[in-house]
């Protein structure tokens, strides 16, 4: 069987088959992903695990013009990717369509950047915004190892950085992430 590797470079080289090949592989540990990020979903969350990575799959098939770099670079963009439809649903969710007012749902309750049990991705997803804006790089690290679950080694490997520099980004991301969602105002 082909590394992962080996199959998004084929893909990245427009051979079609391999996103194909590549699919069986990846689909699993997306899920695990998408699994582990929906069950600490407060009840009433109407998109599931299967319908996340599903949709996922559908935004990553457009992205084949990406020079994949990696395993990494795939679960990091695939994490964006999850980031991005989480933030929409929870929108959508908001809209006076569908219940405007209703309680904003928590992302999960052990996210390590906060322990409130009142965060949730629409608030997450406007500090990382805010965290974008003054350093792009911490606010990838958070988004690839948050919502792409990828270990503190995989992420630096991901950014092409050390993993000591990856250590420091992701201490300094958290406390600035925590100080954000607890309305402390910018210093």
């Amino acid at each position: 069987m082909p590394e992962v590797t080996e199959l998004l470079h084929r893909w990245s080289e427009g051979d079609a088959s391999a996103f194909d090949e590549l699919v069986p592989i990846v689909y699993g540990e997306l899920k695990a992903l998408a699994h582990n990020f929906m069950r600490k979903e407060r009840n009433g969350i109407t998109l599931d695990t299967t319908g996340l990575v599903h949709e996922a799959f559908l935004c990553l098939v457009n992205q084949s013009q990406i020079s994949w770099d990696a395993r990494p670079h795939f679960f990091g963009v695939a994490a964006r990717i999850m980031r991005r439809l989480l933030v929409d649903h929870a929108r959508a969710r908001l809209t006076s369509k569908r219940g405007s007012g209703v309680v904003p749902e928590a992302l999960n309750d052990d996210l390590a950047i906060a322990s409130a049990p009142d965060l949730d991705v629409v608030a997450l997803d406007i500090a990382l915004d805010e965290l974008a804006a003054v350093d792009p790089e911490r606010a990838r690290l958070v988004e690839i190892r948050h919502f792409g679950g990828l270990s503190i080694e995989e992420a630096a490997e991901a950014m092409g950085i050390s993993v000591a520099t990856a250590n420091r980004d992701w201490a300094v991301a958290r406390a600035w992430l925590f100080r954000r969602l607890r309305g402390e105002q910018k210093k």
